[in-house]
């Protein structure tokens, strides 16, 4: 055989592997995905024990890929020792679940008041990102390999901000606490929280567009601070003209919702938004499209899921995402509880579940869920009227949705957590 007839087989053969490759790319990105997100769990030392079952739990689910603990490793009341943090990293490390942690407020930035040990709170904060965030790696025996941040120079402080990808869904995970994101009052410069800003904008926006560029189907943010989006300030022109002062704090989250904004224009397809927050929630969390633009108007392609568990150390947010699911996620709280002969279960929920309601058409109708999962019958939605926004439509009409509906909670019940 001649050169050139061997160089056209190679060709041929790398081209058939490729196309291989990309087909497999594309049959994985649309396979199921399921994920769990816990917060605010670890308050004390009583509460390890059951974190540990809730973990157990979890790790026998079948249908869950990774964890993302949002936030709040450490309790309000407890001191920011090296030796607490050194317990809790031992005790999430343990989970076979691959674990994702974000930092929260209770892990750094309250480090320094008083009944926590008045310690410095970016001392306590780069001690967190050499303990729990030393590799490429989330937490858990488990691998799963995460995008830093700190891996572009210009951020080598920034290890705790993430990005991953699952199924074809691309994930983001960022450091914004709770109260105003860190932004502190004092005079002079503002420097822990105005280098973050700029780290969490960059990679925010630059996440997006990596996922718009390579078809990912849907972006997750998230972080554990309420970002009050109920709060919008728009950029005026010549605001620094006015004398008179706002005797409103300055908001901390201003730049967030500003990349938040441009990060859905640039991706166009769902974005989900997962935070904490202080409200109570009775059905432990909540859904809307809360995220105005400069011109007021509702940014129609995020949705803001808002989670708040009554009990953190055995609740846990169940997230499933199918490509043939229209809309592609649907959601439900779960619960363990131990039993009296010490066996860890998981009973059902009384949460309701967030699902594609039935009388809503589709040219695809979605998969029926199984019979514990919603009852014989569903009454219809309440109406969900979509405000008007500038961006671009991204859907046919008949599918202009939110990414998630919800499903009315009567007779609603929710499977076990094993």
């Amino acid at each position: 055989m001649s050169g050139i007839s061997r160089l056209t087989g190679a060709v041929a053969i790398f081209a058939a592997l490729l196309c291989g490759a990309i087909t497999h790319a594309h049959a994985q990105g649309n396979a199921p995905l399921g994920f769990a997100v816990i917060a605010d769990a670890l308050t004390r030392s009583a509460d390890e024990a059951p974190v540990r079952r809730m973990l157990d739990a979890i790790a026998r689910d079948g249908n869950i890929a990774f964890i993302v603990y949002d936030g709040n490793f450490k309790g309000s009341n407890e001191a920011c020792r090296d030796s607490i943090y050194q317990s809790r990293h031992d005790l999430l490390d343990a989970s076979r679940t691959p674990l994702v942690l974000l930092l929260g407020q209770h892990d750094w930035a309250d480090c320094t008041q008083a009944h926590t040990g008045a310690y410095d709170p970016v001392e306590r904060l780069d001690f967190v990102r050499q303990l729990f965030f030393a590799d490429a790696t989330a937490l858990g025996q488990t691998p799963l390999t995460l995008s830093r941040e700190s891996d572009v120079a210009r951020f080598r402080n920034f290890r705790e901000i993430v990005r991953w990808q699952a199924q074809g869904v691309a994930f983001i995970g960022l450091n914004v606490p709770s109260p105003n994101n860190h932004y502190l009052t004092a005079g002079g410069r503002n420097g822990e929280f105005e280098d973050r800003a700029v780290a969490t904008t960059f990679w925010l926006e630059h996440a997006a567009e990596s996922a718009r560029r390579t078809d990912m189907r849907a972006l997750v943010i998230l972080l554990q601070g309420d970002p009050d989006f109920s709060r919008y300030e728009r950029r005026e022109r010549f605001a620094w003209l006015r004398f008179s002062r706002s005797n409103q704090p300055r908001d901390g989250y201003l730049e967030l919702k500003r990349s938040l904004v441009k990060a859905a224009e640039a991706f166009r397809g769902p974005v989900i938004v997962i935070h904490g927050t202080e409200a109570q929630e009775p059905n432990g969390f909540h859904i809307d499209q809360p995220l105005r633009n400069d011109k007021g108007l509702i940014v129609t392609n995020l949705t803001r899921v808002a989670i708040a568990f009554a009990k953190p150390q055995s609740q846990w947010l169940e997230v499933q995402s199918d490509a043939q699911w229209h809309p592609p996620f649907r959601l439900r709280v779960r619960n363990v509880r131990e039993s009296h002969a010490g066996e860890t279960i998981a009973p059902a929920s009384d949460a309701p579940a967030m699902s594609y309601p039935s009388s809503i058409p589709s040219a695809t109708p979605p998969p029926s869920l199984p019979r514990n999962d919603l009852p014989e019958s569903l009454p219809p939605p309440p109406a969900m009227p979509l405000p008007a926004s500038d961006l671009p439509p991204i859907l046919t009409p008949r599918e202009s949705l939110p990414p998630i509906l919800p499903v009315p909670a009567s007779g609603v019940q929710n499977g076990s957590g094993q």
